[in-house]
């Protein structure tokens, strides 16, 4: 704290400079650190799989993946919890939790095999050392393979090049992981070195060799994501051939096969000349869905395989983007997500569409299929209406038992709510609450019903668990029931704070109308409102205004520890998503490009903010 006096000949001084913190500050920087300390410290959930039971309860075990800051060493833990879900008599449901969560130390990926009988556990190589393969049953580690350096880097466990996929009879794993690096050149005091020269060489360095472009961003480091199959039985490992060196490999899956017939697997392609850096937050590359036959395993004879039968075989050739495909549980068609709009019109991000590839077990994949579009682009929503997809992520089994019903979450406004899309008739019906402004996103579905963790800026999570109820002659609804859980506990302080916090979503309206606008984007937009329940007479509680980055993104009314904080401070908070931002229709999204100038600063006209509430305003669109 500096403290300045002005002379009467104009000059400035320093007249003191005290050392440190005085009490007071102390006092305040010691409270507010342990409440942050205790916001953080809330533990997320990530990840959710269903296992049928073996137990003589029957029912069916959930298995959620947690992490939670470790703040002194600066890392995540990460850890495992199991329930058991019984159904009682009077249709309530009752989630019987293990004691204790287990804690998975330095695996990076866990996956459960088709059956819930074995589970695969990855720890990532770190410094040249060799990747761990664990596949785990019931009661213990029945085998553990360590892949060296020298067959593949470390294994991509983002949720975007993330490909951990076991074949139907569990005997196969299919996986993505960094191409193992190249020799480097050597050089001495002498010059260039023929051979390897040990590191331990302090006369010698390694040169960088050829310079290529990384993803960026997360992927630092990573320059070419490729496939591979490992034999869980045996240990072996081979690199998938028949794939072009330049592409680069993410989302594989098995296709359906009958028994010993060829196998192969169906994955997302990003071919050479792509723009590689900041795939992160940018989905507008180029990409395909390709289909590449499996023989590095098969026992006959490979010599009647011809090369061009081997080949990767493109899926999508009629679509710029492709991804996140999935197969129904019949093996008749083939689903996925596309990002043409973002590719096509430059925007980094863009409303998604459904699309579905009729497969069949028996033949081998065709490059020229007929792709129908299941649920198309939304361009303009009208009120209260579908405003189309905006999907982060695919669940790996995302199928309701009638074989045709997808369950995904999806930005809807300025929330994140539940869908079910018919993927043959192409219908769409929110099934988390209309009414909710909370934000849903589904982590696992028990058979027809479904796992869901629920939250708002100012509550923390809590799981749902929802089952239908009617039939088809009815009018078939969603109830959803509150699950106790030991996950999304918090402290009383923590709680007691947020109970005295309010939030809503208020639309905005759109009063440049001058400008020749589309439909959609004269649409108002919105902003989540959070504050105290409690108004002091006239005064107001100093207000951060928050602008998400992208420019298309989103800002979703679920829980974020560090907003949560801000506000437990006593700051009120606007969260807007303004015109461009996802979750509003294409036509209010591609109003943006060309106008981050003037479109995304007249919201300080549209808000009408009093400047004596503004304290604060987070800038952070990436333009």
């Amino acid at each position: 704290m500096f403290y300045l006096q002005m002379e009467n000949s104009g000059a400035s001084l320093f007249k003191e400079i005290p050392v440190g913190l005085d009490a007071f500050s102390e006092e305040e920087y010691f409270s507010q650190s342990t409440l942050l300390k205790e916001f953080t410290e809330i533990p997320t959930i990530e990840k959710a799989w269903t296992l049928k039971s073996n137990t003589v309860l029957g029912g069916s075990q959930i298995m959620f993946s947690i992490s939670q800051p470790n703040l002194l060493e600066n890392k995540k833990r990460r850890h495992v919890s199991y329930s058991h879900i019984a159904k009682e008599r009077d249709d309530s449901v009752q989630f019987h939790w293990a004691a204790f969560p287990i804690e998975m130390g330095t695996a990076s990926l866990m996956v459960p095999s088709p059956s819930g009988s074995k589970l695969l556990v990855v720890r990532t190589a770190e410094n040249d050392s060799p990747t761990r393969f664990e596949i785990w049953s019931s009661s213990q580690v029945e085998r553990e393979f360590h892949v060296p350096s020298s067959m593949h880097g470390s294994v991509y466990s983002d949720g975007w090049f993330e490909g951990i996929s076991w074949n139907s009879d569990e005997t196969f794993i299919a996986y993505v992981a960094e191409e193992p690096v190249s020799a480097k050149p050597t050089f001495t005091c002498l010059g260039g070195k023929k051979g390897n020269c040990p590191d331990k060489d302090c006369n010698s360095w390694k040169g960088q060799g050829d310079w290529e472009e990384g993803w960026g961003e997360a992927y630092a480091g990573k320059t070419l994501p490729k496939l591979f199959v490992i034999n869980i039985n045996s240990g072996e490992v081979h690199a998938v051939d028949g794939i072009e060196k330049s592409v680069s490999v993410g989302q594989v899956i098995w296709a359906p096969s009958v028994k010993d017939s060829l196998q192969y697997l169906v994955f997302v392609g990003w071919p050479s000349g792509t723009r590689k850096f900041g795939i992160k937050y940018c989905t507008n590359r180029p990409c395909s869905l390709y289909a590449v036959r499996v023989t590095s395993f098969r026992s006959e004879p490979e010599q009647s395989a011809t090369n061009a039968n081997l080949l990767a075989v493109v899926l999508t050739e009629s679509i710029s983007g492709a991804f996140f495909p999935r197969f129904s549980p019949d093996g008749k068609f083939l689903v996925f997500l596309s990002s043409k709009c973002a590719v096509d019109s430059g925007a980094h991000n863009a409303t998604d569409s459904l699309h579905r590839i009729d497969w069949s077990i028996d033949a081998e994949p065709c490059p020229h299929n007929k792709i129908v579009d299941v649920v198309p682009v939304v361009m303009c929503a009208e009120d209260g209406s579908f405003p189309g997809l905006y999907c982060s992520n695919i669940l790996s089994n995302p199928w309701l038992s009638d074989g045709r019903t997808m369950i995904l979450s999806s930005a809807w406004g300025s929330t994140l709510v539940v869908l079910a899309v018919d993927v043959l008739s192409g219908d769409v019906s929110r099934i988390s609450p209309s009414t909710s402004e909370f934000s849903w996103d589904v982590l696992t579905l028990d058979c027809d019903n479904i796992i869901a963790v629920c939250s708002s800026p100012v509550d923390v999570p809590e799981i749902k668990y929802g089952y239908l109820v009617g039939n088809a002659c009815d009018n078939t609804k969603w109830n959803w029931l509150d699950i106790s859980s030991p996950i999304t506990k918090c402290s009383e302080k923590v709680r007691s704070l947020l109970s005295s916090k309010e939030f809503c979503i208020m639309p905005i309206p759109v009063r440049d109308f001058c400008e020749n606008l589309t439909k959609g984007a004269n649409k108002p937009y919105e902003a989540i409102f959070a504050s105290s329940k409690s108004k002091k007479h006239d005064a107001c509680d100093p207000l951060i205004v928050v602008l998400h980055g992208g420019p298309h993104c989103v800002s979703l009314s679920s829980f974020s520890k560090s907003s949560a904080f801000l506000c437990s401070l006593g700051f009120s908070l606007l969260l807007v998503s303004y015109r461009g931002s996802l979750g509003f229709g294409e036509e209010a999204l591609q109003s943006l490009p060309g106008r981050a100038g003037t479109q995304t600063m007249s919201l300080v006209w549209d808000l009408q903010i009093h400047p004596k509430l503004l304290l604060l305003v987070f800038l952070m669109v990436d333009f």
